[in-house]
């Protein structure tokens, strides 16, 4: 291969893997390193960076590398690449979560294409939700993004279904409240240093409120208040959905990040916004409960609330330059 060509494939390995490092992550703790050769990028958790406390088992890290994961496969797309995408390739190397294989041939319009702009405007959302119902057609698009990635998600309709997630949630959200090493692990991952590339800023979550809604947000105003209004809305009228896999395994938790990622951007692109609420299955016997309780036939993964809002402000980004490696 010429020096021109091999250069060119170089641009096009670090470009898929800028789109990537903007994929959302559990506490933005951007859990990534990446690698890049030829004609493959590989994909590497990085353990450090997992929340010890909140993800005992990996569950949201792994979701989190799917979410990258999707992102670089919207990029080749765009790019025009076919991709052959290798997950969990070594069983001997638990830390490689995907081998991405880049062909040097152009391929034809995949409908990925469409998604990669929503990339820049896809951001988690906490504010308040405007008083708009999300139609049945935006609902089914969504269930559709889920479905393509080997993942369901299961629209929550029933009074009393909503009831028993919004009684869950804050039965979750208060144990977890009361754990000293929790409450630690959230100030570790806030911040009001605007130079500081991950975490949480201020900008990003309400300020601390006695009136937090039917269905509680994290409280993320431990060690820094939040600037955005308190009032957020979330109440239990509002569409609720959940995301879950037949499996409750790293692939399938790497997949259902992968449908998060692309359920999100369907969203952005029709100018929806979401924002998550992933206590209800942080903890393990009310995770069951609701799982029982809702009736379900998957394993559940997520909890989403979906809607419309004002933009949200950007989390911040580590440099590219500082995760990724030259295989």
């Amino acid at each position: 291969m010429s020096t021109i060509v091999h250069h060119e494939q170089s641009e096009l390995m670090r470009y898929a893997l800028s789109r990537a490092r903007l994929a959302p992550s559990i506490h933005n703790s951007q859990p990534w390193r990446f690698a890049i050769s030829r004609n493959a990028i590989e994909i590497r958790a990085d353990r450090d960076r997992r929340l010890r406390v909140l993800d005992p088992t990996g569950r949201q890290l792994m979701i989190s590398m799917g979410c990258a994961l999707f992102n670089a496969r919207v990029a080749l797309a765009a790019e025009r690449h076919e991709v052959t995408v290798h997950r969990l390739p070594d069983p001997g190397d638990p830390s490689l979560v995907a081998r991405c294989v880049v062909a040097d041939h152009t391929a034809p319009w995949h409908p990925l294409v469409r998604l990669d702009p929503a990339i820049d405007h896809r951001h988690s959302n906490r504010r308040e939700f405007f008083e708009t119902r999300v139609t049945e057609e935006v609902q089914w698009e969504l269930m559709a993004a889920a479905k393509t990635e080997s993942s369901v998600l299961v629209p929550i309709t029933s009074d009393k279904h909503r009831l028993d997630v919004a009684r869950l949630l804050w039965e979750a959200d208060a144990e977890q409240t009361d754990d000293p090493a929790y409450r630690a692990e959230v100030r570790e991952w806030t911040t009001s240093i605007a130079t500081r590339k991950d975490g949480l800023s201020p900008q990003s979550y309400p300020m601390s409120s006695d009136d937090r809604g039917d269905i509680p947000l994290r409280d993320f105003g431990l060690k820094v208040g939040g600037h955005m209004a308190p009032v957020t809305e979330s109440g239990r009228d509002q569409c609720l959905m959940i995301l879950g896999s037949s499996r409750d395994t790293p692939l399938a938790w790497l997949r259902a990040g992968e449908a998060l990622e692309r359920l999100w951007l369907e969203a952005t692109r029709l100018d929806h916004v979401i924002s998550l609420f992933t206590q209800v299955i942080e903890v393990p016997d009310i995770r069951e409960e609701l799982r029982i309780q809702l009736g379900l036939e998957c394993e559940p993964l997520v909890l989403l609330r979906v809607g419309q809002a004002a933009p949200n402000t950007a989390t911040n980004r580590r440099e590219l330059d500082q995760m990724i490696d030259e295989l």
